[in-house]
């Protein structure tokens, strides 16, 4: 059994797993356990080195500090279950954490500010703000209506020319406003014509539908082209 674990270190550390050598901070390691359970849940392995090398957890002290994390420093609490693996004489905890379906969770950040944290690649980040209006979006199930003008258009027609593009580009560029700009690029990625990448340095929009036209229908009499579509859970 222990070669399972083996194979889940062989992996690295990634999007849904991540090593922790010892377990000193259940505001950190909260940290953790929302970014998991906000994207798309993941494994702890506490007793693993950041390198891969087993070390062990040393006492029983390491479960209830995690249980602590998830009762204590994550809103509403992170639900988790854990097994013990025997790897060559050395215990590591697996702390498995599923994806919520409810609402999003908040921990503890460096100010002892609760927030919202996701996990991009084998990082905990904070949720940028125009994610936390896309899950908004997403929760009102509402439809998505989406004018052609000049600016949509800006964007669109950029973003086949170039990489990407910042909210902040995006504004300057655009001249527009931070909330038209934010509306904008919100229903873009709710459509799935955009994508939000997110990383320490910032958030970029890619464009993920090339053949964006065919998102949109035109009707008669209509100054621009509009499009009604329900939005996807």
């Amino acid at each position: 059994m222990s070669e399972y674990i083996k194979q889940l270190i062989a992996q690295g550390e990634n999007q849904r797993l991540d090593f922790k050598f010892e377990i000193s901070d259940s505001r950190k390691i909260a940290r953790s356990l929302v970014a998991f359970a906000n994207t798309d849940g993941g494994k702890l392995l506490v007793g693993v080195k950041d390198n891969g090398v087993i070390a062990g957890v040393r006492s029983d002290e390491e479960y209830h500090m995690v249980e602590a994390a998830a009762q204590l420093f994550c809103r509403p609490e992170v639900v988790f279950h854990t097994k013990e693996w025997n790897v060559g004489g050395k215990k590591v905890l697996e702390v498995i954490v599923p994806k919520t379906k409810a609402e999003k969770h908040k921990a503890p950040d460096k100010n002892d500010v609760f927030k919202v944290f996701v996990r991009v690649h084998d990082q905990n980040l904070l949720a940028d703000p125009l994610l936390l209006g896309v899950w908004k979006r997403q929760r009102s199930a509402a439809p998505v209506r989406v004018s052609l003008a000049e600016t949509e258009m800006w964007l669109l027609q950029f973003l086949e020319t170039n990489e990407s593009i910042s909210l902040s580009m995006f504004m300057q560029e655009a001249m527009v406003s931070k909330q038209k700009a934010s509306l904008i690029l919100v229903n873009f990625v709710l459509l799935g014509i955009i994508d939000m990448q997110m990383s320490e340095k910032g958030t970029k929009f890619v464009l993920k539908e090339p053949n964006y036209q065919a998102f949109f229908e035109e009707e008669k009499g209509a100054q621009f082209v509009h499009l009604y579509k329900g939005v996807k859970k």
